[in-house]
């Protein structure tokens, strides 16, 4: 099987934002013209990393500085095609448990090190099935690695795995260099502050609470490339301030919704900004509600249902998320096409009459002052946009007769409290599923997610012995027609069951000056190196 025929994804061109597109703004169209070389990049990351590798952690901010200089084998295209990147070719083996990957030959780390076969060994066995928080699961079919020559890598599976390759990019797969990192504790390792990659820039400083700067590989493989002399990413906590610095040309891109909700339309009219929703499909978002079904209460899939009937998604979109998004039909994207489905897939539409009549039917009237029962909600305080979608989830639930007390919460505080404690009725937020869903789609409804302490797992404490079955199934099924029809079965039970309500497909959005040129358009490019941007003189 060669890299076109395997190009897992099949995938035809994304269409799930263009209303999204159309009603909200795209990125303008930027005639052809030559790139210009040097020139400075000032961007934007928020918060600030932590650490530069996405080994042991993957929160975007990380990806946004360290894929400009770690690499992965793969990459992918405008249409989600797989494309090489450290690696030049691929191939399966007929009965799908085993995949030799061509490595590109006279590639060095930063360091001057070659980049060989045991860099992707070490990397696979050591980091990505032991440390990386989800690729301990994607990988996990990994048994061993074989490194015949230095430019061959060979991935023995124990049963066979499409997952594979959805999670060989720079975001997921990251390879590291072997001869700085084995013996040592990855979580611990110095090179975790000041990365050694193959990227198409170099580390150089890291002022903490300040910046962290960048500068061009003047030996990086895709001849070329970048077109950028440096990158010097800003650390601007206030929101406000963002706008204010993008406004003034202090910096000149910020990914991942930098500026407050309700600064969009004010950004959009500034003849030198420009807005896009380009790059964020490979994370393919959506915000959710979920149920603690510990509560007796929330057991009663009448209840659930009618709490789902109770909420006006398309109302929450427009006056919480000022339209960045669109209502969901279940737990995976449509934006996916090649696993998506609304076919028989159960709906919950806005039907407040409807919502009353099962909280009846489930032994719940109102009583004299009108309320039915009370619950908690906790949520992912990331921003006011989500504080402000549990306050209209509140007052949907009060018109139906359930009192909603919200608990805010810090971050630490939100995971202690709901995967530690398991102290919440509901519990919203934002979930990424990836561009294959078992990847990130699937911690919500596999009990064997069900983790406590564990962050960003199955909380609800859900579990249907035949949705084990269809997500074990999806796991090992070498047939692509035969995995969709098991996620089209994954969607279904996931609505009938309803321990979650997906609310709506979130939409990030990017802003830059428009003297950038080049964006990535590419499902992961707010997450991808910007080798591809230059400045116009």
């Amino acid at each position: 099987m060669n890299q076109k025929r395997h190009g897992l994804f099949s995938l035809r061109t994304l269409s799930s934002l263009a209303l999204i597109a159309a009603l909200f703004g795209s990125t303008p169209l930027q005639a052809q013209q030559t790139p210009a070389r040097g020139g400075t990049l000032t961007a934007i990351a928020q918060p600030e990393p932590n650490v530069l590798t996405n080994a042991f952690n993957t929160s975007f901010s990380i990806g946004v500085v360290a894929s400009n200089v770690l690499e992965g084998l793969l990459s992918f295209d405008e249409k989600q095609q797989l494309q090489p990147s450290l690696a030049t070719s691929w191939h399966v083996s007929e009965d799908g448990k085993t995949i030799t990957f061509k490595l590109r030959e006279g590639v060095k780390w930063h360091d001057g090190k070659p980049f060989t076969s045991a860099d992707v060994q070490f990397s696979a066995m050591q980091v990505w099935k032991k440390t990386h928080p989800r690729s301990r699961n994607t990988f996990a079919a990994i048994e061993s690695v074989d490194t015949p020559d230095e430019h061959t890598v060979v991935f023995h599976l124990t049963h066979p795995s499409q997952v594979v390759f959805s999670s060989l990019n720079a975001i997921e797969g990251q390879v590291l260099p072997k001869h700085l990192y084995e013996g040592t504790n990855i979580l611990d390792n110095p090179y975790n502050l000041k990365p050694v990659g193959t990227g198409p820039f170099v580390f150089k400083e890291w002022n903490k609470g300040q910046y962290i700067l960048l500068e061009r590989n003047p030996d990086y493989w895709d001849a070329g490339k970048p077109y950028l002399d440096k990158l010097i990413f800003k650390f601007i906590p206030d929101a406000g301030s963002r706008a204010a610095a993008l406004e003034t040309g202090e910096a000149l891109y910020a990914p991942f919704d930098p500026v407050p909700l309700s600064d969009i339309q004010r950004i959009k009219t500034n003849p030198n900004l420009a807005v896009s929703l380009d790059g964020y499909a490979w994370q393919s978002a959506y915000v959710f509600l979920e149920f603690n079904l510990r509560n007796p209460i929330l057991q009663k899939p009448e209840v659930r249902h009618a709490i789902a009937h109770a909420i006006n998604r398309q109302a929450l979109v427009d006056t919480v998320w000022y339209g960045l998004g669109k209502p969901a039909t279940g737990p995976i994207p449509s934006s996916l096409k090649n696993f998506y489905t609304a076919d028989d897939v159960p709906q919950y539409h806005f039907d407040p009459k409807r919502a009353e009549q099962l909280l009846d039917a489930a032994g719940y009237p109102r009583k004299e002052n009108g309320v039915r029962f009370t619950l908690t909600q906790e949520y992912q305080n990331f921003h006011e946009a989500f504080k402000n979608n549990a306050e209209f989830i509140r007052q949907s639930l009060k018109r139906v007769g359930i009192e909603v007390e919200i608990r805010n919460r810090d971050i630490p505080g939100h995971l202690k409290a709901v995967y530690t404690d398991h102290n919440f009725d509901i519990n919203t937020g934002r979930w990424v599923p990836t561009l294959d869903p078992q990847v990130g789609g699937f911690r919500h409804y596999w009990s064997k997610s069900i983790a406590p302490g564990v962050a960003w797992t199955n909380a609800s404490g859900y579990s249907n012995p035949k949705m084990d079955q269809i997500i074990e199934s999806i796991q090992t099924e070498a047939d692509s027609n035969k995995r969709t029809e098991l996620f089209h079965r994954f969607q279904r039970l996931a609505q009938q069951d309803l321990p979650v309500i997906p609310l709506f497909e979130q939409a990030n959005f990017t802003v830059y000056n428009k003297s950038v040129h080049g964006l990535n358009k590419a499902p992961d490019g707010a997450l991808s190196s910007l080798k591809t941007l230059w400045l116009e003189p």
